[in-house]
């Protein structure tokens, strides 16, 4: 048995990190040769065809699939390890179609365990310092809580990152429904106004709902597809509204009316959005009127006249 020193290992782990580096780079090259009359044409069709649409959206290459081979029992590992800390595979897949993310469960977990590894570098490093400074228990202490850090502030920054598209979502919907019942109030069918709404629109939702319209497409039934984004997003005001339309089109019930409510609802929801953040807001104004401009005004006022009777005395 050959032994392996410390410098094999570090030979080992720089020759991975180029390797994957290199294919990464290489992968985003662009190809030799003529592009294709489809690549060519696709510009000019976007608002007819969605193949063109297709052609146009960039690639994206991700080397996370071929680091989880080599990587699987370390996460099975970690998934054992912080699966209480980490939440249930629902909630991480709420989460990842929040923010809009084509990563799977395992894939997402393979980032954490790479930020938990990077945060537990970091903490060594860290803790070598303080270590060295005379606190030899941060030298242990340090990798812990990098390594606990590390997958809970990458689920913070996904959770962030859902937040502001449902955001977007819940500001795009009463714009949308409106479209869409002036869509249905001129004779189309519901397929046809989401078809027009996904084709015209842009933004979180147009997308949303050009995806909709593709699995109707291919044979899912529109109520199931629509049933099917709710279920994956889970946000309320999204969820009631194709509730409601489902619902609609199971009972033959008049969908632009269904709609105008809809939207209607919408805004109202928004306009309470907005009152409790002005709400939140006022009272955070109160801490630098309280704490700087108020003590401020009274030093103003108050030493001059302390001066004056100081210069008398």
């Amino acid at each position: 048995m050959v032994p392996v020193s410390p410098g094999l290992w570090t030979a080992l782990a720089l020759g991975l990190t180029a390797g994957v580096g290199l294919w990464s780079v290489s992968t985003r090259l662009p190809a030799l040769g003529r592009p294709r009359l489809a690549a060519r044409l696709a510009p000019y069709l976007l608002d007819v065809s969605a193949e063109a649409r297709r052609l146009q959206r960039p690639s994206v290459v991700d080397p996370l699939p071929v680091v989880g081979l080599v990587a699987a029992p370390a996460l099975d590992l970690f998934q054992r390890a912080f699966g209480a800390l980490l939440g249930s595979t629902g909630g991480a897949a709420v989460r990842l179609a929040r923010a809009g993310r084509p990563w799977t469960v395992e894939g997402y977990r393979l980032r954490q365990l790479l930020w938990a590894a990077g945060a537990a570098a970091l903490g060594a490093a860290v803790g070598g310092l303080a270590a060295a400074n005379g606190s030899p228990a941060a030298l242990v202490a340090g990798p812990m809580v990098g390594a606990l850090a590390g997958p809970v502030l990458r689920d913070r920054v996904l959770i962030a990152e859902g937040a502001r598209r449902v955001a977007r979502i819940e500001s795009e919907l009463p714009t949308v429904l409106e479209f869409l019942a002036l869509s249905l109030s001129a004779g189309e069918g519901i397929r046809d106004g989401l078809r027009r709404v996904a084709r015209v629109g842009s933004g979180v939702l147009a997308d949303l709902l050009q995806r909709v319209v593709d699995e109707s497409s291919v044979g899912v039934p529109l109520p199931v597809a629509l049933t099917t984004l709710a279920d994956e997003l889970r946000i309320p005001a999204l969820t009631r509204t194709l509730t409601h339309v489902v619902a609609a089109l199971d009972r033959g019930s008049p969908l632009a009316e269904v709609l105008r409510v809809q939207a209607a609802d919408a805004r109202e929801h928004a306009r309470r959005g907005l009152l409790e953040s002005a709400g939140r807001k006022e009272i955070g104004m109160m801490i630098p009127l309280v704490f700087l401009i108020l003590p401020t005004t009274v030093a103003v006022a108050v030493f001059p006249g302390l001066l004056v009777l100081q210069t008398q005395l």
